[in-house]
C-alpha cells in the first residue's frame, strides 16, 4: 500500500493496483498510519501531484550511520548512534523550494535518506521485536548547514531550519520495503549523481535505530526516524560543492519514489 497527500489536500491512497485513489471522508495519511482503515472512494485520480505526507510530532536525525560515509569523513566509527533532532517545522514536499539564506550559511548540503514512520506507540522494544512497531517508510533529504553544525557543536540549528527536511513524496507500508536493509539511495543535482548508496551500508541496522530510539524515548505513531546517508554529500567533495540559488537537487529511495526541490536565495 503507498498513501500521500495531493496539492489539493486530499490523501490518496494505492492498496496495490498500481492507481490512486481519493480516500475516504475523514482518512488521513496519519489516521492510516496509525492503524485506522485505509478506505478510498472513486475512480483512480489522474496525474497526481504530492506534497508532503503530512507533518510529524517528532523526527530524530541520525549521523555517522553509513560507513562509506564516516570514511569519506575520516571520523570514528560511531560505538552508539548519533542522535539530534529534525523540527515538525522544517517539512516540505515534492517540489517545494529548499531555502537559501546566506545570512546563516555558506555551505548547504544534501543528505538521501530512508525514513522510517512508527506505526504504534513504542518503548523499550528489542531490535529483534523493532519492525512489528514500524508501519512504513518514506524518502527525506536531511538537508544541513554544514558551517552552522560546526560553529555549534550540535545540530539542532544546521539540521532543524525551515525547508531543511523535504519528506515524501509518499508513504509506503512495510509490505512494500520487506528488507529495509536492501535499499538503494540516490542524489543528483542539477542531473549529476552524487549519492548512489544502499541501505546494507548502515552502521546501525533500522531494527537497532528503532530499539535504541526506544529505549530513550517514547516513540509514537506518526513519528519519524531518518536513518543517515550514504557517501557523496557535496560538503565532503574535493573541491567541496554547496548548494546554490537555482539549483535542482533530486533524491530518490528505492520502493518510495523521488523528491524534487529547488533552491531558492533569500
Amino acid at each position: 500500500m503507498r498513501i500521500g497527500r495531493l496539492v489539493d489536500g486530499r490523501c490518496v491512497i494505492d492498496t496495490g493496483d498500481g492507481f490512486w485513489r481519493s480516500a475516504a471522508e475523514g482518512v488521513t495519511v496519519e489516521s492510516v498510519v496509525a492503524g485506522g482503515h485505509a478506505e478510498t472512494v472513486g475512480k483512480p485520480v489522474d496525474d497526481p501531484v504530492f506534497t508532503a505526507p503530512y507533518r510529524p510530532g517528532t523526527i530524530i536525525g541520525v549521523g555517522l550511520n553509513f560507513l562509506d560515509t564516516v570514511a569519506q569523513m575520516g571520523w570514528e566509527q560511531p560505538s552508539a548512534p548519533y542522535l539530534f533532532p529534525k523540527l515538525s517545522s522544517s517539512v516540505i514536499g515534492d517540489g517545494d523550494a529548499i531555502v537559501l539564506d546566506d545570512s546563516l550559511t555558506a555551505r548547504l548540503d544534501w543528505e538521501v535518506e530512508l525514513a522510517v514512520v512508527i506505526g504504534r506507540t513504542t518503548k523499550n522494544v528489542s531490535a529483534s521485536e523493532a519492525l512489528k512497531h514500524v508501519f512504513g517508510y518514506t524518502g527525506a533529504n536531511d538537508v544541513s548547514a554544514r558551517d552552522v553544525q560546526a560553529e555549534d557543536g550540535q545540530w539542532l540549528r544546521g539540521k532543524g531550519m525551515d525547508t531543511y527536511c523535504p519528506l515524501g513524496p509518499v508513504v509506503v507500508n512495510a509490505d512494500v520495503i520487506p528488507d529495509p536493509q536492501a535499499v538503494r539511495l540516490q542524489t543528483w543535482v542539477n542531473g549529476q549523481q552524487w549519492q548512489n548508496g544502499t541501505t546494507a551500508d548502515m552502521v546501525f541496522t533500522v531494527a537497532e535505530l528503532v530499539a535504541y530510539c526506544s529505549a530513550h524515548f517514547t516513540l509514537e505513531p506518526g513519528d519519524v526516524i531518518l536513518t543517515g546517508t550514504p557517501a557523496g554529500c557535496g560538503d565532503f567533495a574535493v573541491p567541496r560543492r554547496g548548494l546554490r540559488q537555482g539549483d535542482v537537487v533530486e533524491t530518490q529511495v528505492a520502493g518510495i519514489g523521488r523528491l524534487r526541490n529547488p533552491v531558492r536565495a533569500i
